[in-house]
């Protein structure tokens, strides 16, 4: 007996210091700890009984918070006349556990078995371990839930056909080939800026932590970038209105400023193009439009079709459209190649885009008409930032013809 005394106390001291431990170590409740325990003896106790033996319904399992003692306790109705001995009792037994028990009150029945604690140890650890580590995805997801829509660096883990795994520090992000930049190619350790599209907190792919969804193509990773690379937006004085983009090739953003002293588009270039050329390379030299918004539609439709120089812009209110008249020389700019520039500017504006050469608008009575009616005529006053060309090698498109037909 005294050899069994002596054995079972070590025992019951290191539950409690391992609670104790793992609760600080992992920052997780002791409670949510003990809570796991009790949910491990009671799985424990229903596999390890003999055959024949009937499972309380009503089963309990309690872990003494200071000594580690756990007992398990079948809770049973006081009833006149039992039926039921596996969820009844009698006032009489019952009284004989607890005086103060009354008529229709529920009994709790010490029924631990000899050497509990020995049998349940196993079972009783990897459910904890379990438990932990659900704690631990739900930290992380709690953590990573909060980065919705917003930027990251990731590194690169692996490379597969479909997808590109990242790491972002205490979990795993997922690029999707979609979600890459068309042309980019990436590598095992690259570091690279992401948008968190979506947070998954169970996915079959990796069951032990959660998975973040990440995007390179994403018109709000321009978005971010600039948020940090320019103080004026990260202050709120320049606002970024509106960004139409075509991953890889070309994006067109329009900004504002609250300060009438502070010029957004020159803010967002930076000094000698610094910061603007910045987010270029992270982007993998994608060209990036800026362009100054205006409260008028027609001065926002011309500043859109930079660098094209826009005559004059023919408004519908009630549809939404417009009928803007170039130079003969710049039909082709302001159309952009494959159609892009005109695309990108309807997409950033809102409104849709009908381009006219001078010629062409000569030859249509309906634009001779809305002539008459004083259309807004439009001159170089409007600002707009145009990326520089970088230079290409002797086997790509020249710079002058990128926005060409």
């Amino acid at each position: 007996m005294k050899k069994t005394v002596k054995n079972d106390k070590p025992q019951k001291s290191e539950i409690i210091e391992a609670i104790k431990a793992l609760a600080k170590e992992k920052d997780i409740s002791e409670e949510l700890l003990f809570g796991a325990i009790e949910e491990a003896l009671k799985a424990a106790y229903r596999k390890n009984l003999t055959k024949g033996e009937t499972v309380p319904a009503n089963l309990a399992v309690v872990v003494n918070r200071n000594d580690g003692v756990a007992h398990v306790y079948a809770r049973k109705l006081i009833v006149p006349e039992v039926e039921d001995a596996g969820n009844q009792i009698s006032l009489e037994d019952a009284q004989k556990l607890n005086p103060s028990y009354q008529m229709g009150d529920i009994a709790e029945v010490d029924v631990t078995p000899n050497g509990f604690l020995r049998v349940a140890a196993q079972t009783a650890k990897q459910v904890i371990m379990q438990r932990i580590r659900e704690a631990e995805r739900g930290k992380i997801y709690d953590e990573y839930i909060e980065k919705e829509n917003e930027i990251l660096t990731a590194v690169v883990q692996r490379v597969e056909p479909e997808h590109i795994f990242v790491e972002l520090g205490r979990t795993e992000g997922i690029l999707d080939r979609e979600d890459v930049i068309p042309g980019e190619e990436l590598h095992d350790d690259d570091h690279i800026k992401v948008y968190v599209l979506q947070v998954n907190r169970n996915t079959t792919a990796n069951p032990h932590a959660p998975q973040v969804k990440v995007s390179r193509t994403h018109p709000n990773l321009v978005k971010r970038l600039f948020e940090m690379e320019v103080p004026e937006i990260a202050a709120g004085v320049v606002t970024i209105k509106s960004i139409a983009r075509e991953a890889g090739s070309r994006t067109k953003m329009a900004v504002s400023s609250s300060d009438i002293m502070i010029d957004p588009v020159g803010a967002c270039v930076g000094q000698r193009g610094g910061r603007v050329d910045r987010v270029v390379t992270e982007l993998k030299g994608e060209k990036i439009d800026i362009i100054k918004w205006s409260s008028d539609p027609a001065e926002f439709v011309a500043n859109a079709l930079n660098p094209a120089h826009v005559l004059s812009v023919y408004t519908a209110e009630n549809e939404k459209s417009c009928r803007v008249v170039v130079p003969d020389n710049q039909l082709s700019l302001a159309i952009g190649k494959e159609g892009q520039n005109a695309r990108l500017a309807a997409r950033l504006t809102g409104w849709k885009i009908d381009i006219k050469s001078q010629s062409q608008a000569a030859e249509m009575p309906d634009m001779a008409a809305e002539a008459e009616h004083a259309p807004m005529m439009l001159d170089d006053s409007f600002t707009s930032y145009v990326m520089p060309e970088e230079p290409q090698a002797a086997d790509t498109v020249p710079a002058e013809d990128d926005d060409t037909l």
